[in-house]
C-alpha cells in the first residue's frame, strides 16, 4: 500500500466545499480512491473546520468509504467464509457501527459459550442440551425477544442485541446458532415465514434420509427456545394461508440467514423513512443475491 500524502490529501479535503459541483466531485472521487486510509486525516479536517458544508461533505465521503468496506468484505465472506455466521452478522453491524470492538463483542460470546459448556456432558440427550442452552442464555444471561420494540432497527444488530439483551427472532437465533456450532451441536436455521426458528438434526442419523427426515425436533428462539414439533408449523403456515414448502422445514445456508437480517433492516428502516439506508441496504442484497 502506498505511502499516504498527508499533504496532498489536505489540499483535497480543503477543496470539498468549492461551490463548482463539477471540481467538488472530482475531489470526491479522489479521495474514494485512496480508501480507508484517508479516513483519518478527514476526520482530523472534520474536528478542526467550522464550516458545515465541508463536514457534511467530509461525514458523506468516509460513510461513502465505510459502506464500499461493508460490500467488499461480505462479497469475500460469501465467496470464501460463509461457514462462519458469526463474521456475517458483524459485517453487517460494521454498516451501522464501523467503529464497533469486536474482541470486546466476541468476548461476550465466548462468555455464554463457556457457561453452557460447563453445564453440558457426554450423557445429555439433545433435548437436554437445548435445555441447558436455554437456562443460560435466557435465565442466567437474560436475554429475550424485544416485544417493545419489535421492528427497530437495532433489533438486527448483533452488537445492540448483545448489549441490549433483546432482539428480534433472528438476531436471538443467530447467537443461538453461533454458540451451539462452537459446541458442535447440530442445530440449524430454518427460514420459516415471518418468523425465523431453528431445527435439531439427529446427528447419529448416518442414513441417505432427507434432510427433514432427520429432524428431532423445533426451536423458537423467540419464546425462550421453546420446543415445538413439525404440526406445528404446519399449523403457523395454515393460518398465514401460506402453501407449505419444503424449505420452511429444513435447514437454510448461512447466507440465507444474513440475507434475512438485511431484510429485515431494509424494513426497519423504511418504516423510519430512512429510504438513503433503505437504498444502500438493497445494494448489500445484491451482493448476497449475486
Amino acid at each position: 500500500m502506498a505511502e499516504l500524502n498527508k499533504k496532498e490529501v489536505s489540499a483535497l479535503i480543503n477543496l470539498l466545499d468549492d461551490p463548482d459541483e463539477k471540481i467538488f466531485v472530482s475531489i470526491k472521487d479522489k479521495l474514494l480512491n485512496i480508501g480507508e486510509k484517508v479516513i483519518p486525516v478527514l476526520e482530523d479536517a472534520w474536528e478542526s473546520s467550522f464550516n458545515p458544508l465541508l463536514q457534511t461533505r467530509i461525514e458523506n465521503i468516509i460513510h461513502r468509504i465505510q459502506f464500499e468496506r461493508v460490500i467488499e468484505s461480505l462479497a469475500i465472506w460469501k465467496k470464501d467464509n460463509q461457514d462462519n455466521l458469526w463474521e456475517g452478522a458483524m459485517i453487517i453491524a460494521r454498516y451501522q457501527y464501523p467503529d464497533l470492538k469486536e474482541d470486546v463483542i466476541e468476548k461476550q460470546i465466548q462468555l455464554i459459550k463457556q457457561d453452557v459448556w460447563l453445564e453440558l456432558n457426554e450423557n445429555l440427550t439433545a433435548l437436554e442440551k437445548v435445555r441447558v442452552i436455554n437456562h443460560i442464555l435466557f435465565e442466567v444471561h437474560r436475554f429475550s425477544g424485544n416485544t417493545e420494540n419489535y421492528n427497530a432497527p437495532e433489533n438486527s444488530f448483533l452488537n445492540k442485541v448483545l448489549e441490549n439483551k433483546k432482539g428480534n427472532p433472528l438476531t436471538l437465533a443467530i447467537i443461538y446458532l453461533i454458540i451451539a456450532s462452537q459446541l458442535q451441536m447440530p442445530i440449524f436455521g430454518v427460514n420459516l415465514p415471518q418468523h425465523f426458528v431453528m431445527a435439531y438434526v439427529d446427528e447419529n442419523d448416518l442414513s441417505e434420509r432427507e434432510w427433514e427426515d432427520k429432524i428431532m425436533f423445533y426451536i423458537n428462539p423467540f419464546s425462550k427456545g421453546a420446543v415445538f414439533s413439525r404440526r406445528e408449523i404446519d399449523m403457523f403456515l395454515k393460518q398465514l394461508n401460506i402453501t407449505p414448502e419444503k424449505m420452511y422445514y429444513t435447514p437454510c445456508s448461512n447466507v440465507s440467514i444474513i440475507e434475512r437480517l438485511v431484510r429485515n433492516l431494509v424494513s426497519a428502516f423504511n418504516k423510519l423513512g430512512h429510504l438513503d439506508k433503505v437504498a444502500e441496504l438493497e445494494e448489500v442484497l445484491k451482493v448476497l443475491e449475486s
